[in-house]
């Protein structure tokens, strides 16, 4: 069995409710965020840093909705880290378009070879899975302000490991916008925010 580099211990945050994604699909097309929910989320890890004496280190993706959280972060003194293995997936022609323009069809193909087609030309859910399992932290404890796909990626490789892979009906439902999960060795779990 392929066994992912071990991570270091810290938390892995999701970004806050993007402006604009209601019934589409978002992998990387760049959404903003209300800059309001932006420093709330900021100010959430900052103390919790603070309150746990963790690194002032956060990682983010270079879009919007993960980059500004560490962009506030790096105003609060934090040292602000962009890395684009953690970019959400990558939904190819079907990115930010509505579900409903989705012809059922092209779906039904993705969820019957789940882990191993790439909707809309993009990014098959293995990939996202192996770039998620092959991350590790710059400073052990550092900060991830992350998406749900790479989120949830890394939780079914920490539980499953790279060679059990997972069926549509069996993946899970996303964390809650701003909520903090942990990335220890054996799995990922999430708290509300």
């Amino acid at each position: 069995m392929i066994q992912p580099p071990q991570p270091a211990s810290g938390l892995v945050w999701r970004h806050p409710r993007p402006q604009g994604h209601q019934g589409r699909c978002i992998g990387r097309t760049d959404l903003r965020v209300d800059p309001r929910k932006v420093r709330r989320l900021a100010r959430r890890i900052h103390a919790h840093a603070r309150h746990h004496g963790l690194p002032q280190w956060v990682v983010t993706s270079p879009l919007v909705r993960t980059a500004a959280v560490g962009r506030a972060l790096r105003q609060l003194g934090w040292r602000h880290v962009v890395d684009a293995s953690l970019l959400e997936a990558d939904f190819g022609t079907w990115d930010g378009r509505p579900w409903s323009a989705i012809p059922l069809s092209e779906v039904d193909v993705w969820v019957a070879d789940f882990a191993d087609h790439a909707p809309g030309g993009g990014e098959s859910l293995r990939a996202v899975m192996q770039r998620a399992a092959m991350w590790s932290a710059p400073v052990p404890g550092a900060t991830v302000v992350g998406h749900a796909g790479w989120i949830l990626a890394r939780q079914w490789v920490a539980q499953h490991g790279l060679d059990r892979l997972p069926r549509a009906a069996e993946w899970p439902l996303p964390p809650a916008y701003g909520a903090a999960c942990s990335m220890p060795v054996t799995s990922l779990a999430c708290s509300s925010p």
